[in-house]
């Protein structure tokens, strides 16, 4: 038996490392940084609702990317530190299947010093986004069941007023039942719009997906590039093509994995890490047009 590869040492160990929020992310976050890279987290609450917010109340007028990218900017700067973190996210209908929600989690590292910034990034399934439209009669618990209240927290207003006044931090059955009052009393229709809150600190299945990308990031910070040995080497795109299990036609799901490193911008195709060779007939535009 071959010998296991030694694992490398964190580059990052003893060092500090500025996180932009003002959504509790450190509860996350921290653990996978101080265990995978020896790092700790120092949290800059910087106001980044001005960058935009999930209720729309501030538009969101970059990309996730160029949003999550400037909020790493504003905690190094408010702090003087050189290593900065910062999470964004946005969730919808799944482009290929619309009735499934789905969310695209970011996670950004910006190292000052070596002039590196690293993206993770993950398309989440597991996800309770939802939103519906009650009636002046209509008795929400059911939709309520299904997006886990009250654990995980739900907004409102009143449906004909896409801005507002919002209803947050509803977390209570006394809460949402006074909040449902408010905006039926300020609809002229009697309807509100009862949204799932996608805040981390609102809701914990989001918490968890940002756990994940944590611990995948302080992979990828251990992982040096083949060539430079710069840290961050990973998953940077996909080469698409796998063949059609049925027909063999290629389709649009990857057929390898594109490695890069954010240093010397090298690259290496790799085989996809789950080994599948064949693409459902289902997404295959031949069998499936």
């Amino acid at each position: 038996m071959a010998p296991e590869r030694p694992v490398p040492a964190s580059p990052y160990a003893g060092q500090r490392i500025c996180l932009t929020t003002l959504h509790g992310k450190e509860l996350a976050l921290a653990r996978p940084f101080a265990l995978g890279l020896g790092a700790g987290i120092e949290v800059s609450r910087c106001n980044t609702n001005a960058l935009g917010t999930f209720s729309g109340e501030v538009e969101r007028l970059a990309d996730a990317l160029n949003t999550c990218h400037r909020k790493a900017q504003l905690g190094l700067e408010r702090t003087g530190l050189r290593l900065g973190l910062a999470s964004e996210a946005s969730f919808g209908p799944h482009p290929a299947v619309p009735l499934l929600a789905v969310g695209q989690e970011l996670l950004v590292f910006v190292d000052l010093d070596r002039r590196l910034t690293v993206v993770e990034q993950r398309l989440e399934w597991r996800t309770n986004y939802a939103h519906t439209v009650l009636g002046p009669h209509d008795d929400p618990t059911r939709w309520l069941r299904q997006v886990r209240f009250p654990a995980h927290a739900v907004m409102a207003r009143p449906a004909g007023s896409a801005g507002g006044p919002w209803h947050k931090d509803l977390g209570t059955s006394a809460a949402l039942t006074a909040a449902l009052a408010a905006c039926r009393a300020a609809d002229s229709h009697g309807q509100v719009w009862l949204e799932t809150d996608m805040r981390a600190h609102r809701n914990p299945t989001r918490m968890r997906a940002i756990r994940r990308l944590g611990v995948a990031m302080a992979r990828r910070l251990r992982t040096p590039c083949p060539r430079c040995g710069s840290p961050g080497w990973g998953l940077v795109d996909t080469q698409p093509g796998l063949p059609c299990r049925c027909c063999a036609a290629p389709t649009d799901l990857a057929l390898a994995e594109v490695w890069g490193c954010p240093g010397c911008n090298h690259r290496q195709l790799q085989p996809r890490r789950d080994g599948l060779a064949g693409a459902d007939p289902g997404m295959c535009s031949w069998c499936n047009p």
